[in-house]
């Protein structure tokens, strides 16, 4: 069983470095689309576009055949995304009217839309590869859309690979219940704190680096998982939730990603935060409750899997923590040279 564990850790390594592009990284990139109503059917038009590998995400929106551009296209690339602003007038305004992104289908990210109407009131909705359109419904029923935060922070953890596999990892070491809720609790404590430190732009990490580290974290828990088959112990295994919460401080500033991509004005980012957080952690739950339902099931209904299959979660934690290892710390170094 360990020739076979190094194996796969050795087709991995393999594999990790004849790769022509590197796996997505774990943060949301979601697309941003801001409307301020300056006067009657005039809005100042934000346009945040994701890169994708370096390359501008070919998704552009679509406003209604009532609205005009105004003046010229203004376009430059930030950190993370191109940015692009305009003015556009609308004759028949914008209640009740669609906005579509064109081209949204054609990817595995969303567009939030936000509305901020001229006597302050602020609509917020998501726009989604199965649905990229969205219909606004005026100033009497903006805050509907607070809730579209709650979405993308659900969203954030679902499609984070490597944050899931981080939290099956822990699983794996986890002994009994108590440990398992402080495991948890330290996981959420410490991710939160760090979501709420990059958000408010206290303190940012590269993303690069952060990849890396945040790498490293999964494979850091593939040893640990062959020590209990072996029923070995470590400080790990003994105290899984010091772990959890180390490595949850890095995890946050993944997480932060995806609201900082965003560039939320300063007086939304609190409930902005709050809600994803809460999403963020609705997903995690659900993760950690399906992984227990299974795990139950199969002990009711007396299912015995070959030992190789038991231990195929284990390793996908060990080999693709080592993939995305190798893999972001190649990158990290082309950077600096």
């Amino acid at each position: 069983m360990i020739r076979a564990g190094r194996f796969l850790l050795a087709l991995v390594a393999l594999l990790a470095t004849l790769a022509p592009a590197p796996l997505p990284a774990h943060e949301l990139q979601p697309g941003f689309l801001e409307l301020r109503e300056v006067g009657p059917g005039r809005f100042e038009v934000l346009w945040k576009q994701p890169l994708v590998g370096g390359a501008r995400m070919q998704i552009a929106p679509i406003f209604p055949e009532s609205c005009r551009q105004v003046g010229e296209v203004r376009t430059e690339r930030v950190e993370i995304a191109w940015l692009s602003t305009t003015r556009i007038e609308c004759a028949q305004g914008l209640a009740e009217k669609t906005i579509a992104i064109d081209g949204l289908d054609a990817y595995s990210t969303d567009v939030l839309v936000r509305v901020q109407h001229a006597d302050g009131a602020v609509e917020t909705l998501v726009a989604k590869p199965v649905q990229p359109a969205v219909t606004l419904r005026g100033a009497n029923d903006a805050q509907r859309g607070l809730w579209a935060y709650l979405y993308l922070g659900i969203e954030h953890i679902l499609l984070g690979l490597d944050h899931l596999l981080f939290v099956l990892g822990l699983l794996l070491i986890v002994r009994d219940r108590w440990t398992l809720v402080k495991t948890v609790t330290a996981f959420t404590v410490a991710h939160s704190i760090t979501l709420a430190v990059a958000t408010f732009g206290v303190a940012q990490v590269a993303s690069a680096p952060l990849n890396a580290a945040i790498a490293l974290s999964i494979l850091f828990l593939g040893p640990e998982i062959v020590r209990t088959w072996r029923g070995q112990t470590s400080f790990t295994i003994r105290h899984p939730w010091v772990v959890a919460f180390v490595f949850g401080l890095l995890h946050g500033f993944g997480f932060a990603s995806g609201l900082a991509a965003l560039g939320l004005p300063q007086g939304e980012i609190p409930l902005a935060l709050l809600l994803f957080n809460v999403g963020v952690e609705i997903g995690q739950l659900a993760f950690v409750l399906l992984v227990i339902l299974l795990e139950r099931s199969f002990r009711i209904l007396q299912i015995h899997w070959p030992q190789i299959v038991e231990r195929l979660p284990g390793y996908a934690v060990g080999t693709l923590g080592a993939f995305w290892t190798i893999q972001r710390v190649a990158i990290l170094l082309r950077a600096v040279v």
